[in-house]
């Protein structure tokens, strides 16, 4: 009986680029989480590919009793029930990577629209007023020449500094894995304190994962510390941020502006009061997934699967369940 891989469907994911690379000799199974045929695959299932739910919890791993692998598509991993994959002794991994591109990327774009006020420009085109009416109120910035803070030197971390680099910027990080010496001449950056990142960098821009210690990093006595003409960043997870403290910071212009593709709760309400502020450019959690990357997530996935039904050890094991 070939070993069974369940790939959890999920709108942002090409069904046919997960069935061209599905690995010979795997019954691959893809279906809607808590459905019918979901359910009647959990017993049998070797191998789970998709995205971490609340509901992969201790009953879930009763039922998938011969899960060997929980393979994300995902960079985050918040959302999985660490404790309850640990005591069935289930490995949760991330995917290695594959949106480190896209997530980088988006950060830039972020960085360029605070910095040149994108979206008051589109407005002002738009309205028909070419100029718009308060041009010398408003103060258009380069990136070439500022100084980038970023905090979680990681995969995404790590490109975002090399592109930051090509757009002549000098990059300061700070993460509680440290670059060796050599490591940091390498990547041309330099390590600092958090606060010491807050106060003297132009941009911050978040790039850790989203756990107990990092929970409301990046709260009011932290934004106090940044620059008024400094922007925040955040790509990774929206309550790395506390959320009122930072609509505080912008609506008093503690700091110039944000760019967020993440937030407190998703999707946000309505009323959300930071959807009223002209300084902030806002997305919908879209970093990560391009089309670009389809293949790169369930390549990494699928080679993962391999890897463990092989018997050796799984590649990007998440920190928590790292032996």
């Amino acid at each position: 009986m070939a070993p069974k891989i369940i790939v959890a469907d999920n709108p942002m994911n090409d069904n046919d680029i997960a069935r061209e690379l599905a690995p010979p000799g795997f019954e691959v199974v893809i279906t809607r989480p808590d459905t019918p045929e979901f359910n009647a695959a959990l017993p049998d299932a070797e191998y789970m590919v998709g995205f971490g739910a609340p509901s992969m919890n201790d009953a879930f791993y009763k039922t998938a009793s011969k899960l060997k692998l929980v393979q994300l598509l995902s960079a985050g991993y918040d959302r999985c029930d660490i404790e309850a994959a640990r005591r069935a002794g289930v490995p949760i991994c991330n995917n290695g990577g594959a949106n480190a591109i896209a997530v980088a990327e988006h950060a830039m774009l972020l960085m360029l629209a605070v910095s040149r006020r994108l979206i008051w420009q589109h407005d002002n085109v738009a309205a028909g007023r070419w100029r718009g009416n308060n041009w010398a109120e408003v103060k258009l910035y380069e990136l070439d020449g500022r100084k980038l803070g970023i905090v979680g030197l990681g995969r995404i971390g790590k490109k975002v500094a090399r592109m930051a680099q090509a757009f002549g910027m000098s990059v300061q990080y700070y993460d509680i894995m440290r670059l060796t010496e050599d490591q940091a001449d390498a990547l041309h950056v330099r390590f600092r304190l958090l606060d010491e990142i807050l106060r003297t960098s132009d941009i911050v821009s978040l790039h850790v994962p989203l756990s107990p210690a990092t929970r409301h990093m990046i709260g009011a006595a932290q934004l106090k510390l940044m620059k008024p003409t400094a922007y925040l960043i955040n790509t990774c997870r929206g309550p790395v941020v506390d959320e009122p403290a930072l609509y505080e910071a912008l609506a008093s212009n503690t700091i110039a502006g944000a760019g967020l593709d993440v937030f407190d709760q998703e999707p946000p309400p309505p009323d959300n009061k930071l959807f009223g502020l002209p300084n902030v450019v806002l997305t919908a959690h879209f970093a990560g997934p391009t089309w670009d990357n389809q293949y790169a997530r369930f390549r990494n996935a699928f080679d993962n699967v391999q890897r463990v039904a092989r018997g050796e050890p799984a590649l990007w094991v998440i920190p928590e369940l790292q032996q």
